[in-house]
């Protein structure tokens, strides 16, 4: 069997990141690197959009950027701009054909397809097989992502972020191109949390998606339904054609995944965790975690001490707590939120940037009720 220093399970965002990482840093040039992927033919699978101040790692490869948001309800609206941030959208097919190219040039990666069936650590050195072959790794960084775990246990709740989106093209001018339409709950919430986002590209062409924080997927139709129905009624859109389509679910959970972590295996990207629970961001904490990787792996410590509990944890553990008690209280709690403090110190927040006099300010804008309740049922 080959052996190599590091294998990494899966070319997504977390694998083609973390490869890049560790091909360009002169630490690991003479450590052998294969990246493993079942499908190497992926195509535009998904959107990434996250918040940033200023020049980013990834702007030369970026689809759209906004100065400006859009928050409302059936109650109030709030059109704001957001400097010193931008939010900034990806497009996957371009992240996946850059990092890509990107990987090619470093000598001590291999590009491998191969699905894997399973993993076994004997001693300080782990067991990676394929369909069609074995390999051993002297450490694993495993992107695979496996829902059972989570949907077995009961002491942290489980939600997800699903949406469909549809990419269009309208026949008249209906969308503020400098304006992501961050959360619309103006639309019927039928006992969860439910909104529009609507990223427009141009005066005709947008993405419009049907999100949903809440525990379980609805049929197809309900999704385009609603979409056609925000499209004709509150956007007066009533020619347009449908470019593409885009489908997706984002585990919303502070579940414990360094369980599966150990000195030799880590799950990063959606299998380890990094997604932010309350919101479901996950490219921008990806790279962030994958900057925090890197010198932690040249202190050569157990892998399962990477992952470390905080204060932001317990924030999106007591957010989650109430959304999965009663589904429908998003609206009241990112309403008041956003009506009573500014995006960017929201941002901010969210980022886990804040101090604790900045945490706060932003906890004593929510719904206090809902979060005194949740925090005596989680200590007590």
């Amino acid at each position: 069997m080959a052996t190599y220093d590091y294998i990494i399970i899966g070319a997504g965002a977390s694998g083609l990141l973390l490869a890049d990482a560790l091909g360009k840093d002169n630490f690991f040039a003479q450590k052998s690197i294969l990246l493993l992927e079942k499908n190497w033919n992926k195509q535009n699978d998904r959107t990434w959009c996250f918040w940033e101040i200023g020049q980013g790692n990834f702007d030369a490869i970026l689809h759209k950027i906004w100065d400006h948001i859009f928050v409302g309800d059936n109650e109030y609206s709030k059109h704001t701009p957001i400097a010193p941030y931008k939010y900034k959208m990806l497009r996957a097919k371009d992240f996946y054909h850059t990092y890509r190219n990107k990987i090619n040039h470093h000598p001590n990666i291999t590009f491998l397809e191969g699905n894997v069936v399973h993993i076994e650590e004997r001693d300080n050195q782990v067991i990676v097989t394929t369909d069609s072959h074995s390999f051993i790794g002297k450490k694993v960084f495993n992107s695979i992502f496996d829902y059972k775990p989570l949907l077995q246990q009961k002491k942290y709740p489980v939600l997800q972020q699903h949406f469909i989106g549809w990419f269009i093209k309208s026949d008249k001018p209906v969308f503020d191109s400098q304006q992501a339409t961050f959360m619309d709950f103006s639309i019927p919430q039928k006992g969860n949390t439910r909104f529009m986002y609507v990223l427009p590209f141009s005066e005709t062409e947008a993405l419009v998606e049907y999100t949903l924080f809440s525990k379980n997927v609805l049929p197809d139709q309900e999704y385009e339904e609603a979409i056609k129905s925000y499209l004709k009624d509150d956007l007066n859109c009533k020619e347009y054609e449908i470019i593409e389509k885009e489908k997706g679910s984002i585990p919303m959970s502070c579940y414990d995944f360094n369980i599966h972590n150990s000195k030799n295996i880590l799950h990063i990207g959606i299998a380890g965790g990094w997604a932010k629970p309350s919101s479901g961001y996950t490219f921008i904490r990806t790279h962030q975690k994958t900057g925090a990787l890197i010198p932690f792996l040249k202190k050569d410590k157990p892998l399962n001490t990477f992952f470390k509990k905080d204060r932001f944890w317990f924030y999106d553990l007591l957010l989650l707590d109430i959304l999965h008690r009663n589904n429908n209280k998003g609206r009241l709690i990112f309403g008041q939120l956003f009506k009573q403090r500014k995006a960017q110190n929201i941002f901010k927040f969210l980022d886990e940037k804040t101090s604790l006099w900045e945490d706060l300010k932003i906890i004593a804008a929510c719904p206090k009720k809902e979060f005194i309740q949740a925090l005596i049922r989680r200590v007590f």
